[in-house]
């Protein structure tokens, strides 16, 4: 009986290899946030990947963005924003939750495809030939993917990350799913989410309706002090600090402060423009946060490089200001 339900399983994986079938990697179009004009194409690994998974469900991922007008100056960055799991079930109906990873983590994520789950696995960046010129093969590196196709026997996969859906095979295969550890290594056990898809997904009309109403509720859980005067006051001292870091440390210290804080602000400025017109004054306030913040970064290298910090006493005011305002603004709406 054991081996006739083993069978069973074996042949469901089987019949299903891909969570979104017949989706190629070279013919892959990114949703419209991830267009290349756009102030940032990338924000962060966990929300691009959601954009681009919502997308492939032809659900709205602007729908889910009201959160970031919770992002707050954490001390030492800006929160690493990611859309909460309760508002993607409420939006969409998709249940997304940790999966306990016990064997194997391929064995887990090929169970959960041929149910029709997407897993989203933490992953080293070194193995992964997307990132090309950043952390391929340069240096190690946490990331979140979700897997589409897993082929073990060809070793290889496919996988959304940041702002697109890739394939990765060969030694790169070997070396995300750790296998070249032996028997006495300690097991590769990354923090994983598995993702269930509702049968029925609700109409646009009350996806909007929700949005909204999400919108008023982290509007209600917004940080009491504006974050971008505190994050204004210490500025030019840590990056005093990171001039006498390696160069190297810079890009790190630039993508959890400028970075987030740009990225943030300008899908709040989406989020606001796809919900209705009556926002467009609020969604103005928000770009006008992430163009500072994208300037200001600019700033920030000839600061590194030239020693010179001065300049970046006030260089975040016009961005402190439009938070103010964008906050302002939304009180009133809200």
């Amino acid at each position: 009986m054991a081996r006739k339900r083993a069978q069973g399983v074996v042949g469901l994986i089987v019949s299903m290899a891909s969570v979104f079938a017949g989706l190629d990697p070279t013919a892959y179009k990114p949703h419209a946030l991830h267009d290349s004009e756009r102030m940032w194409t990338e924000t962060n690994c966990y929300i691009d990947l959601w954009i681009e998974v919502l997308s492939t469900l032809k659900l709205p991922p602007e729908a889910m963005l009201g959160f970031t007008v919770t992002q707050d100056f954490e001390g030492d960055q800006f929160t690493f924003f990611k859309v909460p799991l309760d508002d993607l079930e409420a939006l969409y109906g998709i249940r997304c939750t940790e999966l306990a990873i016990y064997d194997k983590i391929q064995h887990h994520i090929a169970g959960q495809i041929g149910r029709g789950r997407l897993c989203l696995v933490e992953m080293d960046s070194f193995y992964m030939p997307d990132t090309q010129g950043v952390g391929y093969r340069r240096e190690h590196g946490k990331t979140t993917v979700a897997i589409n196709r897993l082929n073990m026997a060809g070793r290889e996969l496919d996988y959304f990350h940041n702002s697109g859906f890739f394939r990765l095979s060969g030694e790169d295969f070997d070396g995300l799913f750790q296998l070249h550890l032996g028997e006495e290594d300690l097991p590769f056990l990354p923090y994983t989410e598995f993702a269930k898809f509702p049968e029925n997904v609700p109409g646009e009309a009350a996806i909007r309706e929700t949005s909204r109403q999400l919108l008023a509720f982290h509007f209600r859980r917004r940080p009491v002090a504006n974050p971008i005067r505190a994050f204004a006051a210490v500025f030019p001292a840590q990056v005093e600090a990171v001039a006498e870091r390696p160069f190297g440390f810079f890009h790190k210290y630039a993508f959890n402060t400028l970075r987030q804080l740009g990225a943030n602000f300008e899908l709040a400025g989406s989020h606001l423009d796809w919900l209705s017109g009556e926002f467009s004054e609020t969604a103005g306030e928000a770009r006008r946060i992430s163009e500072v913040a994208k300037s200001v970064q600019f700033q920030l290298a000839r600061a590194v490089t030239r020693k010179k910090f001065e300049p970046l006493k006030t260089a975040l005011d016009p961005a402190a200001d439009a938070w103010d305002s964008m906050m302002g603004l939304l009180e009133q709406k809200l």
